[in-house]
């Protein structure tokens, strides 16, 4: 029979801040700054307590630090899509900002689900996150009143409706199917339709569709939106949408995608029943996708501003964390701009 050997209490040997403080020859002060207010420590001594942390492998107890100061190091963002490459920059440009301060991002999507998002909400605001960046003002009346009452900073991207208490950093979705109307309006197209994205959720394609049909209509044109089946892969609804308008008469001349996905499937479906693009029909997207360029024809689209949404984002959740000086008037313009992208379909 053989002998249980003693389990090992869990966080025996663990290396703790006062270790790293007496290898690294710091006050224990120092090594807490260096890890939560690091632009307070000299570049000289970080490197120092970086070659310390890293030789011991030290993991800082980040529960306990939120706990001890009621608030954690953590930003929590829900986004529609993480797997979407429309977001990817903002992600990064957020994540990049906060890092440096030593805030770190957690991050959930929701795939445009409201009570997906909600669920997040919910989640993120147990763990006392530092801020909370939701996209657009689309929610429903649960994540509404988590936000009303939330005592943390909470900033809506994608969007701009100023009228909101929620901070907005970004662009108006209907200015942008102004934009896209009056673009093509402007080549010389008449017959202009427009594509919805598949997923129901999404209601900021809604508001560019509005911008189109507003603007069609003051141009003296009607508008001509199309509907693919709810959630319909995208490529396969930019399919199901070229399909079905090159089989009216007459047929559009222009077409407007509610994203580059839905664009790319229209395109590539336009060539393989013969058509000539632009020539035959022009192709407009949304969101300049890294393969947008790559296309043959080429993908005209516009271009939104999605890292400098991230980057902005982020400065202001430390500006209102205190951690970053708020510079000039306390009410800025958070409003950035879009841009058409003229390539070779339109």
């Amino acid at each position: 029979m053989t002998e249980d050997k003693p389990r090992k209490r869990r966080g025996a040997g663990r290396v703790t801040l006062n270790t790293v403080a007496r290898q690294a020859g710091v006050s224990a002060i120092t090594v807490s700054r260096y890890f939560n207010q690091p632009e307070q420590v000299s570049e000289e001594l970080r490197e120092r307590i970086a070659t310390v942390v890293t030789a011991l492998c030290y993991v800082p107890n980040l529960v306990a630090g939120g706990l001890a100061s009621a608030r954690g190091k953590i930003v929590g963002m829900v986004i529609p899509n993480i797997s979407g490459p429309i977001f990817a920059n903002t992600i990064q440009g957020f994540s990049d900002t906060l890092s440096r301060h030593g805030y770190q991002l957690l991050l959930a999507s929701s795939y445009f689900d409201a009570t997906q998002e909600e669920s997040a909400v919910r989640a993120f605001l147990g763990w006392s996150p530092a801020a909370l960046v939701l996209t657009s003002h689309f929610h429903s009346a649960g994540t509404e009143k988590m936000i009303a009452e939330a005592d943390i900073p909470v900033i809506e991207t994608w969007d701009y409706q100023p009228d909101r208490e929620p901070l907005q950093i970004g662009f108006s979705h209907f200015e942008v199917g102004v934009t896209a109307a009056r673009y093509l309006h402007g080549k010389g197209y008449r017959r202009i339709a427009f594509v919805q994205n598949s997923a129901p959720g999404d209601f900021s394609a809604l508001e560019r569709r509005d911008g189109y049909a507003t603007t069609v209509r003051e141009l003296g044109l009607e508008p001509w939106v199309f509907a693919p089946d709810p959630d319909s892969a995208p490529f396969e609804a930019g399919k199901q949408a070229m399909q079905a308008l090159m089989n009216t008469s007459p047929r559009p001349d222009a077409i407007i995608f509610a994203n580059d996905n839905l664009a790319a499937g229209g395109l590539l479906a336009g060539q393989r029943a013969g058509l000539n693009i632009p020539e035959d029909c022009a192709v407009l997207g949304f969101g300049d996708y890294p393969f947008a360029e790559m296309l043959l024809p080429s993908l005209s689209t516009i271009k939104p501003p999605a890292l400098e949404i991230g980057v902005l984002a982020a400065t202001r959740v430390l500006e209102s964390l205190g951690v970053l000086p708020v510079e000039g008037e306390v009410k800025r313009l958070n409003l950035l701009e879009c841009r058409v992208i003229e390539r070779e379909s339109a």
